[in-house]
């Protein structure tokens, strides 16, 4: 038996090994039974950045549903003046003993004056933006989804109507217009001698935030909305003597989602920064709600005493938005892999 040459050894090499066009084929077979989600998940999966942000992200919001549990579990609560009822943890001017009051007993210290446990107060205070900021940016997608899509399908004078209401909308002085509307909104609803229930601001913040924040998305959708509609299947199922109901949501809505779901994700830590601000400006959520606008607020007084106070807040606020921010970006990247960061 003669041993094999050099030439058909390099020829049996080439023969079983796979070229380019083979490689390019067995990845389509592997994709090609995957729907759209399968292949975002399988995109998102990989880039790690948005998989730690999305594990903070839900870390925040397990905090924020099991609040009254860590609470029991806790043995304190976010409203108690526990400073003033032991007078030995605040001294008298009202500043805790210590390093802002961190003890076994209060593990991230006391609020000055009131003596209120900080912990508890971040616990709840992640609660409260969070529930401002799902609920604003669920009415503002909506109102987005339904003002986009009009005025991309209809067209003509109810586009321009809807064009020209956008355009007034966004020229307003954001900041300054919701400082101003926070008291009008709250007075609709509460006479002047009054007490504010502890729900109302909650709706009040909802409502103007909202007004304010749908217009971003209702642009989006409209131009591609202009666009779909001049599309085959849409012509197709117009032939076909589909309603237009039926072509929005059977033909147009579908095709909507990756922008609705990046714009969503993208704009939910904007209203938490949002909601915060209004609150530190105090036309926001009310005592005696916890709420990290007010936290920031109160500790700003107390900046050049201990410093404690605001840090605590501030790197919770900026761990949050950024890991937020930093999942939008990773979901439109997994929608859009030809989108480069």
């Amino acid at each position: 038996m003669t041993n094999p040459t050099q030439a058909e050894t390099e020829a049996d090499t080439l023969g079983t090994a796979d070229t380019p066009s083979q490689t390019e084929a067995t990845n389509a077979a592997v994709f090609r039974g995957l729907s759209p989600g399968q292949l975002m998940w399988r995109r998102f999966k990989r880039d790690r950045t948005g998989v730690i942000s999305a594990i903070v992200v839900l870390l925040f919001i397990l905090i924020a549903i099991a609040a009254p549990l860590i609470s029991m579990l806790y043995g304190k609560d976010a409203t108690t003046p526990y400073g003033q009822n032991d007078p030995s943890l605040l001294s008298d001017s009202g500043m805790p003993f210590g390093t802002g009051g961190i003890s076994g007993d209060h593990w991230l210290g006391l609020e000055p004056q009131l003596g209120r446990d900080i912990f508890m107060q971040l616990v709840y205070g992640i609660r409260t933006s969070l529930i401002v900021a799902f609920a604003t940016t669920l009415l503002t997608t909506a109102l987005g989804i339904v003002f986009g899509l009009v005025a991309g399908y209809i067209g003509g004078k109810t586009d321009y109507f809807i064009g020209r209401v956008i355009d007034i909308l966004m020229s307003f002085p954001s900041q300054i217009f919701l400082v101003a509307t926070m008291p009008i909104v709250l007075g609709l609803f509460v006479a002047n001698d009054e007490a504010t229930p502890t729900w109302l601001p909650f709706i009040a913040v909802t409502l103007v935030l909202s007004g304010l924040g749908w217009m971003s998305l209702a642009r989006i959708l409209r131009a591609t909305t202009l666009s779909l509609r001049e599309r085959e299947f849409v012509e197709a199922a117009k032939v076909t003597g589909a309603s237009p109901m039926r072509i929005i949501f059977k033909e147009l809505l579908p095709n909507l989602w990756t922008p609705i779901l990046v714009q969503s994700t993208l704009a939910l830590p904007a209203f938490v920064t949002a909601e915060a601000g209004l609150s530190y400006l105090g036309v926001g959520i009310t005592e005696p709600t916890p709420d990290w606008g007010r936290m920031l607020a109160n500790a700003a007084d107390y900046l050049q005493t201990d410093i404690t106070f605001l840090l605590v807040p501030g790197l919770a606020m900026i761990i949050f938005v950024l890991a937020f921010n930093l999942l939008g970006d990773s979901v439109r990247d997994a929608f859009d892999p030809k989108t480069k960061r």
